[in-house]
């Protein structure tokens, strides 16, 4: 992106530099020598960062400033340390990455086991047996979703828990699995 004087300028907009010269809305037709003469300067765009690891703002250049989500809760105090406290006297909890994935996992799971428990409520209305194949299933989620738990409360660093989301892939760059964080049973 080009920039002039740290502010992104934008492609289709006339912009006005420090002198009060006006430049038109197409100058960017201009060669590269000739954006450079007039002040201004190209700037790698930086990648937005992801919104699930990190808290951004963007600034008015296209940079962004970052600042990594906590993985661990933290207790809330008031910017003199005093302790901030519920209704009920009870200090307040910033949850971090690990506890809202956590939670996360076990809605996941609730919801995967839901589409299956029909045959528990017929077995109980009727005495029809659930069939193996959903039982089965459901061992394998409840199974899948401990070792996601474990996987997420394992977690030393910010690094670790974005490992979890990396897809695992073959020589040639072709998906060979699921992220550890979506490796759910096949639906049945």
């Amino acid at each position: 992106m080009w920039t002039y004087n740290g502010k992104r300028i934008r492609e289709g907009r006339a912009w006005t530099d420090d002198n009060g010269v006006q430049h038109p809305a197409n100058w960017a037709i201009w060669s590269e020598d000739e954006k450079v003469a007039h002040g201004l300067v190209w700037t790698a765009p930086q990648t937005k960062p992801d919104e699930r690891f990190y808290w951004f703002s963007q600034n008015a250049d296209g940079t962004y400033v970052i600042t990594p989500k906590r993985l661990e809760d933290t207790k809330r105090t008031t910017h003199a340390g005093v302790p901030l406290l519920d209704d009920n006297g009870v200090q307040m909890v910033t949850k971090g990455l690990k506890s809202n994935w956590i939670a996360q996992i076990k809605q996941t799971q609730g919801s995967l086991l839901a589409q299956t428990d029909w045959a528990y409520i017929r077995k109980t209305d009727t005495g029809i047996a659930v069939p193996a194949y959903i039982q089965t299933y459901r061992d394998e989620v409840r199974l899948a979703a401990g070792i996601i738990e474990g996987q997420i409360a394992a977690c030393a660093d910010l690094d670790a828990f974005k490992a979890l989301f990396v897809v695992p892939t073959d020589a040639d760059g072709n998906p060979t699995g699921n992220a550890p964080i979506y490796n759910w049973p096949d639906s049945i």
